[in-house]
């Protein structure tokens, strides 16, 4: 009798991706909302004997994870990053890990803008004011808010993202100055092509500079806190702070801080420390007048995440028959 080698799927995923894993294994797909823990996950995979798992960035796999199922032959993660995942321990036990790179820059780099044009024009707030029917009669000074052209967007982290976010700026006449370990030669030619004048500056001149502060540099011990006290004080008090990297890249309490004081102007948040943010943190007292706050949605268009499917169900496809994955984690780290 042919074996039909089992694929356990942690959260649900768009149908795209489950359909081409259902045409050739047995998929089974935890419907619950939230995350399962470390506990269930080896549980499920033990006694499915799964051949493959399908990740979210909320599971947290291990040694232990990995060696749940004599059988697992690949971990296929529905993101982009995988620090969430033991790579030495996955090529030491010859277990393929995939993950969905390059699929959403340009979706992230739309939601950043989102965020920018949000606090800019105070239109969230706006909603609320006329929501709560206090739009009474149009006035001269109604919640005015600051102008996008003309102003300095200060992009730290000149990567995909930070690149795609700082194009955008062709059309609003904005001025492009940016920071991060080592000047990005091609990265400023790549934006001149289009009209966009990148200049490298150091930290503290970016900061000082920028009417924008977006942020879009991975979590490290280097970038943990990178936004802390000293750095919102040195910004203007009518400065607009953007986070779509990780929320652990800005210290929350003195983002609270700088907040109630005027430090800064206002802050929009797709991310956030702790993620999810819970409705009662003292953060969200200051929404939505001077912050605004989306659940990690930056790659959440309906074509990013069907792609993100894809190319998960891709992974274990390749996993499972024993071949080379078409977005390998371990060659894309080093570790193959």
């Amino acid at each position: 009798m042919t074996h039909t080698p089992t694929v356990y799927v942690t959260r649900e995923i768009p149908e795209v991706g489950l359909e081409t894993l259902r045409e050739r294994y047995e998929v089974v797909v935890r419907t619950e909302k939230l995350p399962p823990d470390q506990a269930e996950v080896r549980a499920r995979l033990r006694k499915l004997d799964a051949d493959g798992l399908v990740c979210l960035l909320s599971d947290d796999v291990d040694g232990d994870v990995l060696d749940a199922s004599p059988d697992l032959s690949v971990v296929s993660t529905f993101s982009v990053g995988y620090d969430h995942i033991d790579l030495a321990a996955a090529a030491e036990r010859g277990i393929a890990v995939g993950h969905t790179p390059g699929v959403l820059t340009e979706t992230t780099a739309d939601l950043t803008w989102a965020l920018l044009l949000s606090c800019a024009r105070r239109t969230v707030e706006a909603h609320a004011y006329v929501e709560a029917g206090e739009w009474e009669v149009w006035g001269p000074t109604l919640l005015t808010g600051a102008d996008v052209h003309g102003s300095t967007l200060g992009i730290v982290g000149l990567g995909k993202i930070g690149t795609a976010v700082a194009r955008r700026t062709a059309g609003f006449g904005m001025d492009v100055v940016y920071t991060g370990p080592n000047r990005k030669p091609g990265r400023e030619a790549e934006l001149g092509d289009v009209g966009v004048d990148a200049t490298y500056v150091d930290r503290d001149r970016l900061l000082v500079d920028s009417d924008v502060v977006s942020l879009h540099v991975p979590l490290t011990q280097a970038t943990e806190e990178w936004i802390g006290e000293a750095e919102l004080r040195r910004m203007d008090d009518d400065a607009i702070l953007l986070n779509t990297s990780r929320g652990g890249v800005v210290d929350t309490d003195a983002l609270d801080t700088a907040l109630e004081r005027g430090w800064i102007g206002r802050a929009g948040l797709d991310v956030t420390d702790p993620e999810p943010l819970p409705a009662e943190h003292p953060l969200l007292r200051h929404a939505p007048e001077r912050l605004v706050v989306t659940p990690h949605v930056g790659s959440a268009s309906v074509g990013t995440r069907d792609r993100m499917a894809e190319m998960a169900a891709a992974n274990v496809e390749a996993g499972i028959e024993g071949r080379e994955l078409p977005h390998s984690a371990l060659r894309d780290a080093g570790l193959k």
